[in-house]
């Protein structure tokens, strides 16, 4: 099977289709910094800089566009479906009117918040598009940490055809999420950029990796350590492996690995978790028959659900897990294989007094523990 990749980024979804045997014709991508990764780890293959002066598209089986979410995530601009950057995703309906372009597939990937942002618009915007295409259209969100990564990262999967259905696909497989451990016994990840309003807590995983923050920064989560009560943050080479790439993936976007640390972190806050995209590109090529699910009828001015069909203006709600499958997990504390840094003591200063303005509920022992990092960490400054 042949691919289309508009919205590369740094070839997640590429990597993970290319490691299910699917071979990259062209991808696409605006961004300095990842046209030199794809350059780099997808030699041979054309690369086009901007969607929006692409003219057309190679016949192939699948297009797949992991389009912007700036304005559709939680943690964005909100400015939903019609924003500048989300709303570039008309540029993949406008590449497959062209005659002779459509492909037998086409996969789109974002942020499960696009379901609730003003009332579910962007789904109802794709929908919309898709079925005045006559396309049968099926979504799915899904966890990362189902394919062992340990990090908490939920997006929404659209798979659609005009030929096949995309149920067998992307309904394959239902595994219920297992119990996750006491926070006091394990890794737990968050954000110390945040405090206020949020705090991204994850428990043996750190939260979802982005390319920015409530500071506006593109920075690593932290990790509450168990037991030590230590704080620290990950290396990016265990950042780029928590979304599924080989460690050092995305050091051809800096001309000095000394230089921009916060270029990778926001390339790889970014990208699509390898193997989720792995497991689409599996499925595809297996084409199985259609499993059984519990199916009933879902308006279109409903609230969307995790998961939905729908073909010819006619949509049904899928009882679904967020886990299709259940891979080994390997916990948060073990993943970390390179040297991680302790938060630093302004970090950590600027991270208590938003905790303490706000009112947020806590983990028991948690500020406690932080606290005790921030002490810890000024005498260590102070021997040195």
């Amino acid at each position: 099977m042949q691919v289309v990749g508009l919205f590369a980024g740094i070839g997640g979804i590429e990597l993970g289709l290319r490691q299910a045997g699917l071979t990259s014709e062209l991808l696409c991508e605006v961004d300095p910094g990842a046209q030199r990764i794809l350059r780099k780890r997808f030699p041979g293959v054309s690369l086009a800089e901007d969607v929006r002066k692409l003219r057309a598209i190679p016949k192939v089986d699948l297009l797949a566009a992991g389009f912007p979410c700036q304005d559709l995530s939680q943690a964005g601009r909100t400015a939903g479906i019609e924003g500048r950057e989300s709303g570039l995703v008309g540029e993949v309906f406008r590449l497959i009117d062209r005659r002779g372009s459509a492909p037998r597939w086409l996969l789109l990937e974002n942020v499960p918040f696009m379901l609730q942002l003003q009332s579910g618009r962007a789904m109802q915007y794709l929908v919309s598009e898709l079925e005045a295409r006559g396309y049968a259209w099926a979504y799915r969100v899904v966890d990362a940490r189902a394919f062992g990564l340990p990090q908490r990262r939920q997006r929404v999967l659209l798979l659609a055809s005009r030929s096949e259905d995309p149920r067998p696909v992307l309904f394959h497989g239902a595994v219920n999420e297992p119990e996750a451990p006491h926070y006091d016994k394990v890794a737990c990840g968050f954000y110390w950029t945040e405090g206020t309003r949020g705090l991204g807590w994850a428990v043996d995983a750190v939260p979802t990796l982005k390319g920015g923050s409530t500071l506006g920064i593109p920075s690593p989560p932290a990790i509450r350590l168990p037991r030590e009560g230590r704080i620290v943050t990950p290396d990016i080479r265990d950042a780029e492996r928590l979304q599924g790439f080989p460690p050092d993936w995305t050091l051809p976007a800096v001309q000095d690995p000394r230089e921009r640390k916060g270029a990778r972190w926001r390339l790889v806050g970014n990208a699509v978790s390898v193997p989720v995209a792995r497991w689409i590109g599996e499925r595809l090529r297996r084409g199985t028959s259609h499993e059984i699910h519990r199916e009933t009828p879902l308006a279109l001015s409903e609230a969307w659900p995790k998961a939905a069909w729908g073909r010819k203006g006619k949509a049904y709600r899928v009882e679904s897990s967020l886990w299709p499958v259940c891979e080994p997990y390997q916990h948060l504390a073990d993943f970390l294989t390179h040297p991680v840094a302790s938060l630093s003591i302004r970090a950590t200063a600027g991270f208590l007094a938003r905790a303490q303005m706000s009112s947020l509920r806590f983990p028991t022992g948690f500020l406690q523990d932080v606290r005790e990092h921030a002490a810890r960490s000024r005498r260590e400054l102070i021997r040195v």
